[in-house]
Parts: structure tokens; sequence; C-alpha cells
């Protein structure tokens, strides 16, 4: 199947699947849930503080890999509460998987997290970085000469940060400069095994009216995984 590539103004690849489905996701969150905020890459929505929740959208996360017919990508919907927290997310990932020939992971605000409708816990050893996943960009952006271990580059934010989740073997992942959608879903997916995100500079990460609303790219890079996990990606993997 011949899929069209379209650019925007910032040069990102946008395809008509892109369109659809975010017309089609945000069509279904307005009929469910009348009072909350929906945050869409591809479509501008009134935003109000005092919604209980926000869904962040990303009707395709890794359209450039999907155009041009590779697996990496990913539909993502990540659920922020009233305090910006990522608390809930539903990613399809159909031609991705652990092992499986799909992938759909759903964390409703408050439950547990499941994989294809059956409960999800990760591995536990995942204190050092002996496998990351990285953005395309960070063979500019770090310092490798003390980082022995592997990487793994997908194209797909929330396929990156996903994967110290998922996978036995993948214990962290360092993300470069990108939007809320791209990441939004997959934070909250880390945040329910006790993971989390924290900038390169050490600073705390946050949703703030730059990154949520004003649809600017969140900088510098960040790391994930367990707070030892993190350090360890600090010392060995310093941004340059």
């Amino acid at each position: 199947m011949f899929i069209h590539r379209s650019y925007k103004s910032d040069g990102t690849v946008i395809t008509e699947t892109d369109l659809a489905i975010s017309r089609r996701i945000l069509g279904v969150v307005a009929d469910l849930f009348e009072d909350v905020n929906i945050i869409s890459e591809e479509t501008l929505t009134p935003f109000r503080e005092d919604a209980p929740y926000t869904f962040v959208l990303d009707p395709i996360d890794g359209t450039d890999v999907y155009s041009q017919g590779l697996p990496s990508w990913a539909v993502a919907l990540g659920i922020l509460d009233r305090n910006r927290k990522p608390v809930g997310a539903m990613i399809s990932a159909p031609r991705w998987g652990i092992g499986e020939e799909e992938l759909f992971l759903r964390l409703d605000p408050g439950k547990e997290l499941t994989i294809n409708g059956r409960r999800f816990s990760p591995s536990t050893d995942k204190d050092f970085p002996h496998q990351i996943t990285m953005g395309s960009s960070g063979q500019r952006l770090m310092d490798f000469s003390r980082f022995e271990g592997k990487i793994r580059i997908f194209g797909s934010s929330i396929l990156h940060m996903l994967s110290p989740v998922l996978y036995d073997h993948i214990q962290g992942c360092v993300n470069q400069s990108c939007y809320v959608w791209d990441i939004a879903a997959a934070h909250a997916a880390l945040l329910s095994v006790g993971m989390d995100i924290e900038y390169v500079d050490g600073t705390p990460f946050i949703y703030d009216d730059a990154f949520l609303l004003e649809r600017k790219p969140f900088s510098p890079s960040f790391y994930a995984g367990t707070k030892t996990c993190i350090k360890a990606l600090r010392d060995v993997l310093p941004a340059k």
C-alpha cells in the first residue's frame, strides 16, 4: 500500500492516516468525557485549568518510519491529572510487540498496567544501563566515550521510553527534544512501575505551560529509567 507523505511547517512528516486517527479518537474522547481537556498533535482545542483530566494524543508516534513501511510506530493516548501528572495511557503498536504480533498497553488512572489484556510487571534488574534506547539525534548530543553498552534506535519516542518497561534486557532510555504528545503516554507507563524521567542536567521534568499549552518542545534531553539507572546514565553517558 502506498502511503503519501506530506510535511508540516517544522519539517516533520504527516500522512492522511495521522489526520484520520486524530479525528476518530478526539471524537470518541469528546463523546465519552464532557469535562476533560484534549491536546492532539494535529488539532488545536480549548484548555481549562480546572478540568479533572487532560488527554494527550499522538495519532502516530513515528510517522516517518510508518510512512516508509517500518514497524516501529504507535498510536499513543496519555492522560494527565489535574496536577499535570501522567496517570493513564492507551498505546497501540499493531506491528510491534513482546513476542506477539501486536502490542496494546492500557493503564487506567489508579489501576494496574496491562499489556494485551494481561497484568504486567517488568523485570527487576533495571539499575544499570547495559542496553538503552535513544532518539536518532543522540549521537550529536551525548558523550559516548565512557558508554560500553548497546543502543537501540526505533524512530518512535513512545517505543523508546516504553522499552525499559517492556523488555528484560533494556534498562534505560535517552530521549532528545520533542513534544508533549511524544512522551505523555509512555511517561505514565514508566511512573506506574516505579520509573521516571529526568533532564540530563539533573532538574526534574515538569509539564509546564510552555510544554503543555504553548506546544513547545522540551529541552535539554532526558534520561528514563529507575533512579539508580538514571544516575548511572548521567555518569557513563553525559550530555556533551
